[in-house]
This record gives C-alpha cells, sequence and structure tokens, in this order.
C-alpha cells in the first residue's frame, strides 16, 4: 500500500469512528437512555485513535513533514473529522504522494527506520499490530479522558 492510501484510510476510518462514538454520546448524555454506543464506539474510535498516530509518524517520517505538519497531523486526530481536513490538505500541498520516500541512504535515521519497517512489512505490521495493542491495554488503564 502507498502512503498516501494507508494515511487516507486511517483518516477516515478514526473520522467515521469518532462520529460514531459521538452519536453514542448523545445518546447517552442526551436522550439519556443506554451507555452501549459509548461502550462499543469508545473503544473502536481508541484503537483508530491510536492507529492513525502511529502511522502519522511514520508516514511523516517518510514523507519529509516539518515538526510542524507531524504536530498538526497529530492534532488532528482530536477534534471530530479534522484526520481527513488535515490528510487533504496534506496532499493538496503535495505532502502525501503515492510513492514511499524513505531508502537505506536517507539522510535521518528516522527514514531509514522507516526504510526497513517497508522492506520487512510483516514484521512491521506485526510491530504495528503489537504497538496498537500495548497502547490500547495503557489507554484502558488510564481510564476515559473524560469523567
Amino acid at each position: 500500500m502507498t502512503p498516501l492510501r494507508v494515511f487516507r484510510s486511517l483518516a477516515v476510518a478514526e473520522a467515521i469512528t469518532w462520529v460514531c462514538l459521538l452519536a453514542g454520546m448523545f445518546v447517552k448524555y442526551a436522550v439519556g437512555t443506554t451507555e452501549v454506543g459509548v461502550q462499543v464506539a469508545g473503544p473502536i474510535h481508541g484503537v483508530a485513535f491510536i492507529a492513525y498516530c502511529l502511522a502519522t509518524v511514520v508516514i511523516g517520517v517518510d514523507q519529509g513533514w516539518s515538526r510542524g505538519r507531524l504536530v498538526l497531523g497529530l492534532a488532528a486526530a482530536v477534534p471530530p473529522l479534522a484526520t481527513v481536513w488535515f490528510e487533504r490538505r496534506v496532499e493538496k500541498l503535495g505532502g502525501l504522494d503515492d510513492a514511499w520516500h524513505s531508502r537505506e541512504d536517507s539522510p535521518t535515521a528516522a527514514q531509514r527506520a522507516v526504510c526497513w519497517l517497508l522492506r520487512h512489512h510483516r514484521q512491521a505490521i506485526v510491530g504495528f499490530v503489537v504497538a496498537v495493542a500495548a497502547l490500547t491495554g495503557i489507554a484502558l488503564l488510564a481510564g476515559p479522558p473524560v469523567g
């Protein structure tokens, strides 16, 4: 998969799960009938949020984003639907395309690490899943973001 497809897929997934969580919160707090929406959408959104953030770092390093753009990409995961806006904006500005840029002789250690991940994609996928699961577990131990 290309960096554009990976990033777009995760940006949309994060936005959709945000909408589902907001709908669940509406039913829980405004209607006051059930918590099921929050109980189901909350963990799913948490996984999508963490996956988006990890992919943002990897793809941002690969695509040569500035620190400011990388931080903005991470911050876009917080307001609802901002990940889709960010993905479209970065693509429009030429910061996200169909080719992976990291090579073995890339100038930074971070880009060389991304190159290793791309060459060892099976291990990278396993590592990504383990990282998402571990970070999700930590988040579940910490509790929900609001009381």
